[in-house]
């Protein structure tokens, strides 16, 4: 973690200050800040405030098989994350030395303290046990991590219901919801951690240190106890070194605030037991507040329908009536039918000038067509090799040497063509043809 460092001026200020044995938050050395609970939608989910610190937990789980050295226990899985979400000198995706010391200590609070029975989690001995898995993800970082973590997850995992199961032979069925209702776990004891800071060289103490506290602190002693006031676990950090009489101290103070956190988580597992129950406001949506214009939510207004008929009734009398009542369809062509004012649609009728020019665009393509067939024809008939000549007279050779003219007549003309405006017209071209092949012949 790469927190801003602090400047020499708010190094003294804090130091002064808990010299004199005064807090920024008007806290005294030894209260706690305020703690509150807010659980989801879903069993296992929970958030838990402390002070601005706020840390999300979730519990799921799973049919694995278990571990070969224990094949009749269950198997317990601790995460929690840090991300820059919570404060920016928080990495992403990198095992930072804080986050594995969080890590080892949550494990040992919770799994090392053996406050699961984890032998209740076996459905079938060496072949398939349950498997808890508890997510919990820092949303804000005001200091003190571990007391929130510590009582997210205790509390998350007392929320939990497991789904239950039944074993007939080698055949294990798992129960939705609806079939059965879930089973919660079998928890023996709540462990709770309690972080003390010491400052000058253990001289002074304080419980539940901020943020910015931490970041001046010598050192750090974190105690996890139960409301039995059983230790469950102990570690200190920094470069303090503490005495007997100072640890003895603290487990005192850890007693005192371990009751205390307990009977506040049991009150709130109890009141949402039985919002749930009720059909009432549970969850999240417990923590939103109907006043502030943010919650969306609008409170439901009761709406009399006993004399809707009769507010129909007068409404309509009221109205004006339409202008004019169509009361038989026009109908235009069959199957469609219109009622109303209306003009039939003429967009299909095309004008005189429009007909005009639809026929000599016609006619010029048909006129385009016909020369291509034409220019296909003379083509054909003049190939070498080719046995069928369109010729309707004989071919005409000449006696001279110099000269050799062969005249082939072209294929008679279509009498599909619409460009001719009678029978009785010719080609132009062909009387032009005509006119040439009878001076030739004049002139031999």
């Amino acid at each position: 973690m790469k927190a801003t460092p602090l400047s020499n001026c708010e190094r003294r200020f804090l130091l002064r200050a808990v010299q004199e044995k005064k807090r920024l938050d008007g806290r005294q050395c030894y209260d706690y800040r305020n703690i509150r609970v807010s659980f989801g939608a879903d069993r296992g989910c929970c958030i838990v405030e402390l002070g601005r610190t706020r840390v999300l937990a979730q519990v799921s789980c799973e049919l694995v098989p278990p571990k070969p050295s224990r094949p009749t226990e269950g198997v317990l899985f601790f995460n929690l994350e840090l991300s820059p979400m919570a404060a920016p000198g928080l990495e992403p995706g990198r095992q930072s030395e804080l986050l594995v010391s969080l890590n080892r200590l949550l494990e040992r609070c919770l799994r090392d303290s053996k406050c699961i029975d984890t032998e209740s989690l076996c459905v079938v001995a060496g072949e398939k046990v349950w498997q808890i898995r508890l997510d919990m993800h820092l949303l804000n970082h005001d200091g003190n991590i571990t007391d929130a973590a510590s009582i997210a997850g205790i509390v998350a995992l007392c929320h939990f219901r497991r789904p239950d199961v039944s074993v007939q032979g080698e055949e294990v069925t798992v129960y939705t919801p609806e079939e059965r209702d879930p089973v919660p776990l079998s928890i023996h004891h709540m462990p709770i951690c309690v972080s003390f800071a010491f400052f000058h060289q253990g001289t002074f103490l304080l419980v539940d240190p901020t943020e910015r506290e931490e970041r001046v602190m010598d050192g750090l002693l974190v105690i996890a106890m139960n409301k039995h006031d059983e230790i469950c676990t102990i570690q200190s950090s920094g470069v303090v070194m503490l005495l007997q009489d100072q640890i003895l101290r603290c487990s005192k103070i850890t007693a005192v605030k371990v009751a205390e956190i307990t009977e506040l988580i049991q009150k709130a597992l109890e009141n949402d037991q039985k919002a749930r129950k009720e059909g009432g406001k549970f969850g999240f949506a417990e923590s939103i507040p109907n006043q502030r214009i943010t919650a969306f939510r609008m409170e439901s207004a009761a709406v009399d329908t006993n004399d809707v008929e009769e507010q129909a009734g007068e409404i309509i009398a009221k109205a004006d009536p339409p202008s004019e009542v169509f009361a038989n369809p026009v109908l235009h062509t069959p199957g469609t039918a219109q009622i109303g004012e209306g003009i039939e649609s003429s967009w299909g009728d095309l004008e005189e000038s429009e007909k005009e020019e639809a026929a000599e665009e016609e006619g010029e393509s048909e006129a385009a067509a016909f020369e291509c067939e034409k220019v296909e024809t003379e083509d054909t008939s003049t190939q070498v090799g080719v046995g069928v000549f369109f010729i309707d007279e004989p071919i005409v050779l000449s006696d001279s040497e110099e000269e050799e003219v062969v005249i082939l007549e072209p294929q008679e003309l279509p009498r599909k063509t619409r460009t001719q405006t009678s029978s009785k017209q010719e080609n132009p071209s062909k009387k032009a043809f005509n006119k040439r092949r009878r001076k030739k012949r004049t002139s031999r």
